[in-house]
């Protein structure tokens, strides 16, 4: 029998999701699909493989999973599915949950950098922001008007994100 430990009900509890991280997924998964040359896939796991996640500060030491990764357009995993995915995203996606700090999600961004992924996005649903980082130490925040990421060539409106 398993038995649950406070270890493993704070690292639940911090990872745990909430109605507007859910809602934003949501929202940012429909419109990167409406673009139409994007798949947007949540909660997929990256082969990290490539790289020792011991030299970074995330939590999981053997597989990263960003809200949403953005691919080039393709349809399903035929005849079999992938568990983790070899080929990197153009873009991963983190939404600032409510117990998590920003402090964690640039951990992941540098992880995500070290792996290829051309841009991240961190929204953040408290404040009606989604920064976008072209790398660690180039970034631009929007809170009205257009979100422009320039890297993979996508804009929208902030209102279609948090309306």
């Amino acid at each position: 029998m398993y038995e649950l430990t406070i270890e493993d009900q704070t690292e639940e509890f911090v990872d745990m999701g909430s109605f507007n991280h859910g809602y934003l997924q949501a929202r940012l998964t429909v419109l990167f699909d409406r673009i139409g040359t994007y798949t947007p896939v949540n909660e997929l796991s990256l082969d990290v493989g490539s790289i020792d996640l011991s030299q970074f500060d995330v939590r999981s030491k053997e597989e990263m999973k960003p809200d949403i990764a953005l691919y080039p357009k393709r349809g399903l995993s035929r005849p079999t599915d992938i568990l983790r995915m070899a080929e990197m995203p153009l873009l991963a996606v983190e939404i600032l949950s409510p117990k998590q700090g920003t402090y964690d999600i640039l951990e992941k961004f540098k992880v995500y950098f070290a792996l290829g992924i051309q841009a991240c996005w961190l929204v953040e649903p408290a404040l009606n922001t989604v920064t976008v980082y072209a790398s660690l130490t180039q970034w631009k925040t929007f809170s009205s008007g257009e979100v422009i990421d320039e890297i993979v060539g996508i804009r929208c409106l902030i209102d279609e994100i948090f309306n």
